[in-house]
């Protein structure tokens, strides 16, 4: 189970990036929530691969 700690911290940092994009895209900032998109992708991506 320990193993999977990591998996876990870095999917929740992707869906926590994810909210990020929402933010940034209600304050119209385009390439910041497309930066943060791009990092939760890979966050995400990452746990998956990792578990």
């Amino acid at each position: 189970m320990t193993q999977n700690w990591i998996a876990i911290v870095l999917v929740f940092l992707g869906l926590f990036l994810f909210g990020g994009v929402f933010s940034l895209v209600k304050q119209g900032l385009r390439i910041g929530a497309t930066v943060c998109a791009l990092g939760a992708v890979l966050a995400i991506t990452a746990g998956v691969l990792w578990w």
